[in-house]
C-alpha cells in the first residue's frame, strides 16, 4: 500500500471537503506529498490527527479551526411530512446515502404534499439563511484579507 492509500485508509471517508480538498483521497495525496497538514479533517478530529501523526511521523497539532470544529457525528433528518420530493438534496450528498421512495410505496400516513404556502415560507427562510451565511463568510474572508496585508514587510 502506498503512503497516500495508507493515509486515505485512516480518514473517515465523509468526502465533506471541509479539509479544502475535493474528497478524502485528494487530501491524503496532498498529505503524502507534504502539501497539506495532518490537522485539516474535522470529522476525523483528534483521533485521526493522532493516527496520521503516527503514520507520517509528523508532529501532533490541534485541529485547524479554519477547517471547522470537532463535534459528535450527525446525520441528516428529512422531515417526511414536509418533503415535497424536489430531489435537490440528492446531488450534494457526497456518498449517495439519500434515496427517494415513490410516495405510494412510502410508509407515510399522508399521500398529499404540504400546503404550498408552508413550503414557500420555508423556502424563503432557507434562502435568507443561505444569503446571511454567504455575507458572513464574505465579511470574514475580507477581514482576513485586510489583516494579511497589515504587518512587517508589507509596506503598511
Amino acid at each position: 500500500m502506498d503512503t497516500a492509500s495508507a493515509i486515505d485508509a485512516l480518514l473517515p471517508q465523509t468526502q465533506c471537503t471541509r479539509c479544502g480538498y475535493t474528497g478524502c483521497l485528494p487530501y491524503a495525496e496532498a498529505i503524502a506529498r507534504g502539501e497539506a497538514d495532518i490537522n485539516q479533517c474535522p470529522p476525523g478530529g483528534t483521533e485521526t490527527i493522532v493516527a496520521l501523526a503516527k503514520l507520517t511521523g509528523r508532529e501532533l497539532a490541534p485541529l485547524n479551526r479554519e477547517n471547522g470544529i470537532e463535534s459528535a457525528p450527525t446525520v441528516a433528518f428529512i422531515d417526511e411530512e414536509r418533503c415535497i420530493g424536489c430531489t435537490k438534496c440528492l446531488p450534494p450528498c457526497p456518498v449517495d446515502c439519500i434515496i427517494m421512495i415513490p410516495l405510494l410505496k412510502s410508509p407515510l400516513p399522508s399521500l398529499v404534499l404540504p400546503p404550498a404556502e408552508d413550503s414557500r415560507s420555508r423556502y424563503e427562510a432557507h434562502n435568507e439563511r443561505v444569503a446571511r451565511r454567504a455575507a458572513e463568510r464574505a465579511a470574514t474572508l475580507a477581514a482576513k484579507k485586510r489583516g494579511a496585508r497589515i504587518g512587517p514587510g508589507t509596506g503598511s
